[in-house]
């Protein structure tokens, strides 16, 4: 597809340039203007989308190239290339346990950009909560994680959400829990330790039986 695109600009100059050439011939006073009809770059290109801007992350499709800002003179390409996934030793976390023993209980994930370099997550985080081995299933209400990259700028965050559910005598209860990103393939990187909080900054027990996790997102998941 790219060749015939390129051999139908090629066609286009060529006809205009005849045309003025023929136009001059006849005595007219013509711009001298071919009309550039044609950029580099400016077909067949895809534009990221802007999930949250405020919360400096930035979402794509697994094939998408950012084409902006091609004035600086560096292939659209390389600048793609340039942005890593994120490993998990540059990103710190931070849990707030939300609505304790109410309807709509849930931890909510926070994960800031501390280098300085930006960096993609995908999918969504595995999760281990208390000393448990038994890593949290993605929830059925998400779509399939996996396919979107975020990019993640320096001192920029995203979010994910594990809710919380206790269906049955059998639970349990602790204020920690694991935190690990995935890649593409699902493959689970190194865990971090962390604690889960309430809103005034104090240590904060949660109790379930059951519960699953959301996709990254630039925004908060149950932000209600």
């Amino acid at each position: 597809m790219r060749t015939t695109r390129i051999r139908t600009t090629v066609l286009a100059a060529t006809t205009a340039a005849l045309a003025l050439a023929l136009t001059a011939c006849g005595g007219s006073n013509g711009s001298g203007s071919s009309g550039n009809g044609s950029k580099a770059g400016g077909s067949g290109s895809v534009a990221t989308t802007d999930g949250a801007k405020s919360s400096g992350a930035t979402t794509e499709t697994a094939d998408t190239v950012e084409t902006s800002g091609s004035g600086s003179g560096e292939a659209a390409p390389a600048r793609a290339a340039k942005t890593q996934p994120c490993k998990g030793d540059e990103i710190s976390y931070s849990v707030l346990h939300r609505f304790p023993a109410e309807e709509g209980e849930h931890l909510l994930i926070s994960a800031t950009n501390a280098d300085s370099k930006s960096c993609w997550v995908t999918s969504f985080p595995s999760v281990m909560l208390g000393d448990t081995s038994n890593v949290l299933p993605h929830t059925s209400k998400d779509a399939p994680g996996g396919t979107t990259r975020i990019t993640v700028k320096p001192g920029g965050k995203v979010y994910s959400a594990v809710a919380l559910f206790t269906d049955s005598d059998k639970t349990q209860t602790s204020a920690d829990l694991s935190i690990a990103l995935r890649d593409q393939t699902g493959d689970t990187g190194p865990g971090a330790e962390t604690g889960a909080f309430d809103g005034q900054g104090a240590p904060s027990e949660f109790t379930w039986s059951d519960a699953d996790v959301t996709n990254w997102n630039t925004t908060k998941p149950y932000n209600f």
